[in-house]
């Protein structure tokens, strides 16, 4: 069994504008030791996933539908005491700006002398070099990265399985992205942690993940393992992502911007969400939604090309994603 399993998540959010259909029946497996990146632009669905492992959404508002199971667990069919056990103890997150998450909670009821040997325990590996003053600070008086590290040691407080990562280097500078990266993968190697590392970088992807799942529109679109995903891409965003993003030796080689803007989630087209951007599209993209393709062992995309492309002609279930 693996330690995570989501199996066509759907999430909806009753909204002024309309129902908002923000995940549209995601499909993916997380084992333990594992990393997987979601890849995507910004209103993908990524971190609506994160929290729909949690359980983090409001109830009022929001429909969810699909499995999400921990350790064998639905977490949409607990009751919210049941999911407070497993947050922490079996999944934690790390969540985008540590200014307004960091929280100085006690956690499994320690005495404040414990609690205080245990946060030092935690300053100490993830490597702050002066752990005694950062106990002492508020989050406005340390650095981005100090306060990202600090973020990262409160996820590891109860020793959970699972990392849940939701862009944790976004707002820092290179040389402090490439510390906390590194600091990351050797957490996750140390600990035999699994981790579920959302960005829109690819090079941050390519420096830590193992297996990566492209979204667009609430939906996986592309999954393969790291390096098949950058050597062969199969769908036309994953492309354009690639085209977007600078890398080693393009010294004199300019960026292709995607053009255009991701779909309004409240009015979806009919058919392949991407095609209005893409310049591959043809007629059936418009009506009919893609189905998955089989590119090789381990890589599917969901595009009406793939057949044609890579001589992939059979369509695979969605599970495949899994």
């Amino acid at each position: 069994m693996s330690l995570l399993c989501v199996r066509d998540l759907r999430v909806e959010f009753d909204t002024r504008d309309g129902l908002v259909r923000a995940l549209n029946g995601v499909t993916f497996e997380v084992d333990k030791g594992l990393v997987l990146a979601l890849l995507g632009e910004s209103g993908s669905g990524k971190s609506v996933t994160l929290r729909s492992i949690l359980g983090l959404h409001p109830s009022s508002h929001t429909r969810i539908s699909g499995e999400v199971l921990l350790k064998g667990r639905d977490v949409n069919r607990l009751e919210e005491a049941e999911r407070r056990v497993l947050r922490g103890r079996v999944a934690s997150m790390v969540f985008q700006e540590p200014m307004t998450a960091l929280d100085p909670v006690r956690h499994r009821g320690l005495s404040p002398a414990d609690a205080r040997r245990r946060a030092r325990e935690l300053i100490d590996l993830v490597q702050v070099p002066a752990p005694e003053r950062m106990l002492r600070s508020y989050p406005h008086e340390i650095s981005g990265g100090m306060r990202q590290r600090g973020m990262i040691a409160i996820a590891l407080a109860c020793e959970p399985e699972l990392l849940l990562a939701d862009e944790p280097t976004t707002a820092l500078d290179v040389t402090v992205q490439a510390q906390i990266l590194w600091l990351l993968r050797d957490l996750q190697r140390r600990l035999g942690l699994a981790v579920v590392f959302v960005t829109h970088d690819l090079g941050v992807a390519a420096e830590i993940a193992d297996q990566a799942a492209v979204m667009y529109a609430g939906r996986i679109v592309e999954q393969a393992p790291i390096g098949e995903l950058f050597a062969r891409p199969a769908h036309p965003y994953t492309e354009g992502l690639m085209q977007a993003t600078v890398r080693r030796g393009q010294q004199g080689i300019p960026l292709v911007p995607i053009p255009g803007a991701p779909p309004n989630l409240a009015a979806l087209p009919p058919g392949c969400a991407f095609a209005p951007r893409c310049p591959l599209v043809r007629g059936e993209c418009r009506t009919t939604l893609p189905a998955l393709h089989r590119v090789r062992e381990g890589h599917v995309a969901r595009c009406h090309l793939v057949p044609e492309r890579f001589g992939a002609p059979r369509a695979v279930a969605a599970s495949s994603l899994s």
